[in-house]
């Protein structure tokens, strides 16, 4: 009995793992997709150009460049044409509205150690 339940338990650790890095998968039937047409139009609305559209992880798949001539990848929700995950040449802005957030310079802290007056100094105790 025992060696059933930690059987149990550990397929259920494995299952639930599975789900969690799988999150950006779409889970539509075919039949409720919409057609190739429609996803190319939204993404020329857009002002993308697309080099190839496929399905993956039950999602669209779009390879191009953005408005800016930057390459992108997108996976698109089947049904609702809504962007689910977004890669852009020169970011890392996994975004899910398709806004393209750069990311801000990192600032120097304002304890005295960063001046424009030479070397940091620092006493150790």
């Amino acid at each position: 009995m025992r060696k059933r339940a930690l059987t149990a338990a550990v397929f259920l650790v494995f299952a639930g793992s599975d789900a969690a890095v799988s999150d950006d998968d779409c889970h539509l039937a075919m039949n409720q997709w919409q057609p190739r047409d429609a996803v190319q139009k939204m993404a020329e609305a857009r002002g993308w150009t697309i080099r190839r559209i496929r399905a993956d992880d039950g999602c669209y798949q779009i390879k191009g460049t953005d408005e800016n001539g930057r390459d992108i990848k997108v996976k698109v929700d089947p049904g609702s044409l809504e962007i689910v995950k977004m890669k852009r040449d020169g970011l890392n802005d996994d975004d899910e509205n398709g806004a393209d957030q750069p990311r801000a310079a990192p600032t120097s802290p304002s304890n005295g150690l960063f001046t424009n007056k030479g070397a940091p100094k620092a006493k150790v105790k």
